[in-house]
């Protein structure tokens, strides 16, 4: 059977749907392929899930720190279940009939390029169903987890972030490769939710290595409070688990070995684009693919090709995915009426996508660190504040401990970066990501009064702390 639409997209994640309901909303047909569940990876195996296991552990920080109040251990089956629960019991229904309100076509299968606007779906039953485009096709496949080539570490069965946040029992010993954000998260769930013993190795020399470093020292003291185990520049030889299900043995470069129940690795993402069928249009599979700042795949004559999210590489956040595939949606649909419309803003991607890990402490940044400001040759300077003698967070509970820094385009007068360390600072992230975004000068940010007594007062501080 031989089907056609204005618009085909691969992948019915958080990105995929954003382009179709784009796309609609600019008077085209369109269609949307998925294999697995209709929401993608976010809804059922990372943001979604990953949260739901996080609250309680970040909650019980908070009543801990406020004297008066007293908190029990944790019910992780209660937890588990209000996770099942968040993502509706991987039951896709009400997500494809939302698909179908847009409306859209849901097409469930694997959906792969058979060259220019053509794009075969493998159904599970093995038959094939032809779509063809009239417009464009996209990818939003997003990304899948990178298992080193650590002898006997694939066939240990490690979890990734697709096990972690499914699990339906909480180890009691569990090892951690990897130092980024999903290992310090779901390190801190699982440790939270009654893991006994939690060990987190990191090959380099600091927790979120690509954050300030003052973020990641801080997570580091609260891991070493609660009990976990931080061993940095700690490298992993051998993984050895002779029983499906037993115990897994990790071997160090150094030190003697490390007996586990779970082992989790978290060491990157790869795009999902093997066999995608990007060689019959001249890519190379397994490759990000390449896109101009309209999403549209540079490698791909005729501009017929686009890809968000994960795929394209450029921002690896469920939020910038969404956004690029707002924007790739909108180009679609104005190309197809023959005009040109927005693209994506330098400052809104890459560098400047804001991100919360959703530890305690959370950590909150936009834009660029120090370094990566100073390596690009700006001008700057950093101005620092201690989060704690903000009489907003004083108020949040005894022992708070928490940081802010800005980097400050001197030049421009300018912030280039924002980064917050601290309990409840994740929603202060968003007035950050306006004024670097926006470029707002800081001499106007002053007369952007913050409220007393709340934890944004520490923007007032900041400025203060520059001069202002």
């Amino acid at each position: 059977m031989a089907d056609e639409f204005d618009v085909i997209v691969i992948g019915a994640g958080p990105a995929g749907e954003n382009v179709i309901e784009r796309a609609v909303r600019g008077g085209l047909s369109a269609a949307i392929v998925e294999d697995r569940l209709a929401g993608g990876e976010c809804a059922y195996w990372a943001c979604v899930p990953s949260k739901a296991l996080l609250r309680p552990v970040d909650l019980a920080g908070e009543v801990s720190r406020v004297p008066g109040l007293s908190l029990g251990p944790i019910d992780a089956a209660a937890v588990l279940a209000r996770r099942d629960e968040t993502v509706s019991h991987f039951d896709d229904s009400g997500q494809v009939r939302w698909i179908e309100g847009v409306p859209a076509e849901f097409f469930r299968g694997r959906g792969r390029i058979d060259g220019p606007k053509r794009v075969v779906v493998s159904g599970e039953d093995g038959g094939e169903r032809v779509l063809t485009a009239r417009q464009a096709v996209v990818l939003a496949t997003g990304s899948t987890a990178v298992v080193p080539p650590v002898p006997g570490l694939a066939e240990a069965d490690p979890w990734t972030s697709h096990e972690v946040t499914a699990t339906d029992a909480i180890p009691e010993r569990l090892a951690v490769i990897g130092g980024g954000v999903v290992a310090c998260e779901m390190a801190q769930a699982m440790h939270g939710l009654g893991a006994r013993q939690t060990t987190v190795l990191v090959r380099g020399g600091r927790l979120l290595g690509r954050m300030e470093p003052f973020a990641g020292d801080l997570l580091a003291e609260s891991f070493a409070e609660a009990g976990i185990d931080v061993r940095t520049h700690t490298d992993v030889t051998r993984v050895e688990r002779p029983e499906p299900g037993g115990k897994v043995t990790v071997h160090l470069a150094e030190g003697p070995p490390l007996e586990a129940d779970e082992l989790l690795v978290a060491t990157g993402r790869r795009p999902a684009t093997r066999d995608l069928g990007l060689g019959t249009v001249g890519l190379k599979d397994g490759d990000y693919v390449e896109v101009d700042d309209s999403m549209r795949a540079t490698g791909v004559s005729e501009g017929w090709l686009y890809a968000v999210g994960d795929v394209n590489g450029r921002a690896l956040l469920t939020h910038m995915g969404k956004y690029q595939a707002r924007i790739c949606g909108d180009v679609i649909a104005a190309r197809a009426r023959g005009d040109e419309l927005s693209r994506m803003r330098d400052l809104a991607d890459g560098y400047g996508a804001p991100q919360v890990v959703f530890t305690d402490p959370q950590i909150c940044a936009v834009g660029r660190t120090e370094a990566a400001a100073r390596q690009a040759g700006f001008r700057v300077r950093v101005v620092e504040y201690d989060l704690a003698s903000v009489t907003g967070a004083y108020l949040m509970g005894d022992g708070y401990r928490g940081r802010a820094n800005a980097v400050v385009d001197e030049d421009r007068k300018v912030l280039l970066g924002v980064t917050f360390a601290g309990p409840g600072t994740a929603d202060l992230l968003h007035s950050a990501s306006i004024a670097v975004t926006a470029e707002v000068p800081i001499d106007r940010l002053w007369h952007a009064v913050p409220s007393f007594p709340t934890v944004s007062e520490v923007w007032l501080r900041l400025l203060e702390a520059y001069g202002l």
